[in-house]
This record gives structure tokens, sequence and C-alpha cells, in this order.
């Protein structure tokens, strides 16, 4: 009887599931194998184009570098959240929480206003003497990667604060005990003991930057094109669908990819892992 009650309530979840996310991933994914000129002719125009190929390639290297910042920033301010008192640590987490109440688009315009020639940060650097000129900070690769480590690290901060909470004190306790520097309690007690934080909040930045269209076409614009940018402009300006099609797939299989890849370093890095 369990059982079937089980089922029962998991049955309307499943169906929305494969309906509205299993369902229309498939269709797209099908129908970039039904082209006439060949089964895999939109994927050999995609790679047989340089301009697509540096395409792919910018997006990989903005997506690895936000996800590589975030995981430093938000390591360390997640460690010095997880150890401090209560109402602290409350503070802390409201205020990498804050962020978030803030949309997407609302965040990448403030950016606009800090990095733009006349923007806050130029000013200052004039102001101070850096610079006689300002500098061009906006439609740049870097400019992207900034807005972009400010839009995910909040996630990255609460991915892993509870589970630095959790490493029980007893054993950092017990190893500084044993004679390790703070350096070896880190490297063999607390890193290990974080990684699936650590690559759950890698896997959330790394989806996520690697698919964003927002941030991209507003602090990089046409200069910095990626992929999401580039399947807007197949889809909505040039109609391509079958073009877009390809790199949303494309997309989805790189993201896959480098989810497995994570997931196989998690078990390496991790001696507790099965």
């Amino acid at each position: 009887m369990k059982r079937f009650a089980g089922w029962g309530l998991s049955t309307p979840a499943t169906l929305a599931v494969v309906l509205f996310l299993i369902v229309p991933v498939a269709i797209t994914i099908a129908s970039t194998f039904a082209e006439d000129g060949g089964v895999l002719a939109p994927y050999v125009a995609f790679f047989s184009s340089g301009f697509r190929r540096a395409v792919l390639w910018r997006t990989l290297e903005i997506s690895l570098a936000t996800t590589a910042i975030s995981v430093v920033v938000g390591f360390l301010t997640a460690y010095v959240v997880s150890r401090s008192p209560g109402r602290i640590k409350s503070l802390l987490i409201i205020a990498a929480v804050f962020p978030l109440l803030t949309g997407v688009v609302v965040r990448s315009f403030a950016w606009l206003i800090i990095l733009g020639r006349n923007g806050i940060l130029n000013n200052f650097l004039v102001w101070i003497g850096v610079t006689d000129q300002p500098f061009a900070m906006l439609y740049t690769q870097w400019s992207v990667v900034v807005a972009m480590v400010y839009l995910f690290v909040p996630l990255m901060v609460l991915t892993l604060v509870g589970v630095l909470e959790n490493i029980p004190d007893d054993v950092v306790q017990a190893s500084a005990s044993l004679g390790a520097s703070p350096f070896a309690t880190f490297r063999q007690v607390i890193f290990p003991l974080a990684v699936p934080g650590l690559i759950v909040g890698a896997v959330l930045v790394f989806t996520g930057s690697f698919t964003s269209y927002a941030t991209p076409q507003l602090l990089g614009g046409e200069r910095q094109m990626v992929m999401g940018t580039l399947m807007y402009q197949r889809a909505m300006v040039a109609f391509d669908w079958v073009g877009a099609s390809t790199i949303a797939t494309i997309m989805v299989a790189v993201t896959v990819a480098v989810v497995l890849i994570m997931t196989r370093t998690a078990r390496r890095l991790n001696p507790m892992a099965t």
C-alpha cells in the first residue's frame, strides 16, 4: 500500500518533468537530425564555421573562468560565514542572499553604470590619477566574467555554507591536536569533506554562465557573442530554427559532459565517496 501511495504522489511530478522538460528537449534534438543534406549536416555546418567555433570557445572560456573564480571567492566567503557566531552568521547570509532578490537584468545594468567610460570605476581611476583617459571596460570578455561572478557567487556561498557547517569541529580539532598545520588541516580534512558542495556549486555556476543570455548581451554585445546570444540571433533574427536547435543541442551536450567530468573529479578528490 505504501508503495502505491509513493507512486501516486510522484506520478504528477514525473509527468510534469517528462512533458515540460524531457519531451521539448527531445524534440529540439530530433529536429537537428531531420535535414535533407545528411543526418549530421547541421553539426558539420556549425563546426565548419570558424566564427561559430570561436563563439563556442569564448563561451567555454567565460564559463570556466566564472566557475573557477566563483569557487575560490565562494569557498572563502562560505568558510568565514560558517565559522561566524550565530547573529553575525545570519546577517552575513542575508547579505549574501540579498543580490538574488534583484533581477538579472537590473544587476547587469548596474555593471553598465560601474564599468562605462563615464562610469563609477573610470571616474574613480581618473580622480586618483591612475589614468588621464577612461579605460574601455565594457564589451570585453573580462567585463562579462566580472558580472557573471557577481551573479553566481551567492549561489556558491549558499551551497557551501551548509556543507561547511556540517563538518564537525571535533574533526578539525583532532587534526590540529595530532600536529597538522592549518594548511594541512585544510588540505586533508576540510577540503575533501567540502568537495561534494564544491561540485554542486560549480555545476550550478557553470550551467548558469554557459547558458546565460542577458548578461553577455548587455556587457559583451556583438563583440563578445556567446552561445546564448548566437542561438537567439539564429532563431529570432535569421529564423534559422534548425541552426538554433543545433546550438541548443551542442550546449546540452557540453553541459552534460562537464557535469560528468566534475562528478568524476569529485569522486577522486573525496576519499569518502563510493
